[in-house]
């Protein structure tokens, strides 16, 4: 028989999220409490302006926790220098790129910043690990290409390859399937699903798109106004989690289907 060790990943511990500034502290949710597994893929959900994105700033140090802590590989977040960071967990933003001039294995390149000399040349390490990243989003026949000539779902397997370059522990996106076409979003969340598994690289993401990852997802979690629930799919649909997601006027949440559907 073997041993089922799990391996955390990142675990927040009575987390506080929100803003600080010169006359008031702003608690955008409380008593966060999360615990991030080797090999997952995790999405966090909810309604527009819960919270997701502060949730998510905090949780790569772009904002400061107001209570609580975050560990990264049993590592207080606030403690990990940028560079050291840089190689525990790979972020995957919706923002625009500051040039859509370079090719597409000089983006994915760029992953690999936080291990090149002051010179940022390129080992034959470096090397593999890229042509890893490219193969594995299967982008061989894009890689010269440059990425002002890319769709936008190919862009985001670009963008995901890089993060794959950087070769953390940690994949944290923000709402990766912005601006994609139903088949394009399904294609994205499933290719997430299948690099958590191949890589057994944990996989973090926001996203509107919640029927997806109820099917997709190993855990969820899920911002209500009143509180922050983690489980896997199967258990906050037991527990009437998305039935209270949004105002009842308009949707429901199909228990049966794990769906949401609109009221006739």
């Amino acid at each position: 028989m073997v041993e089922n060790t799990k391996h955390t990943i990142l675990k927040t511990e009575n987390l506080t999220i929100g803003y600080k500034t010169k006359k008031n502290v702003i608690s955008i949710a409380e008593n966060i409490n999360i615990q991030l597994e080797k090999g997952q893929l995790v999405g966090l959900v909810g309604a527009n302006g819960i919270g997701k994105s502060t949730l998510l700033k905090t949780l790569t140090k772009n904002l400061p926790e107001l209570n609580g802590s975050v560990l990264i590989k049993n590592t207080p977040l606030n403690q990990c220098t940028n560079l050291e960071l840089a190689k525990l967990l790979s972020v995957v933003l919706t923002e625009p790129l500051a040039s859509k001039n370079l090719t597409v294995f000089e983006l994915i390149a760029l992953g690999r910043q936080p291990y090149t000399n002051w010179v940022g040349n390129l080992t034959t390490d470096d090397l593999n690990v890229i042509n890893k990243a490219i193969n594995l989003i299967n982008l061989e026949d894009l890689k010269d290409k440059k990425c002002f000539e890319l769709s936008d779902g190919q862009l985001q397997k670009v963008m995901i390859a890089r993060a794959l370059a950087q070769d953390t522990d940690l994949i944290i996106l923000d709402e990766p399937t912005t601006h994609l076409d139903m088949y394009h979003k399904a294609y994205i969340l499933k290719l997430l699903q299948k690099l958590a598994r191949d890589t057994q690289k944990t996989i973090l993401f926001s996203s509107h798109e919640i029927d997806l990852a109820i099917q997709l997802c190993d855990k969820m979690i899920v911002m209500h106004n009143d509180a922050i629930h983690f489980d896997s799919p199967c258990n906050l649909i037991e527990k009437g989690v998305f039935n209270a997601l949004f105002p009842d006027d308009l949707i429901a949440f199909d228990t049966n289907s794990g769906t949401f559907k609109v009221k006739k």
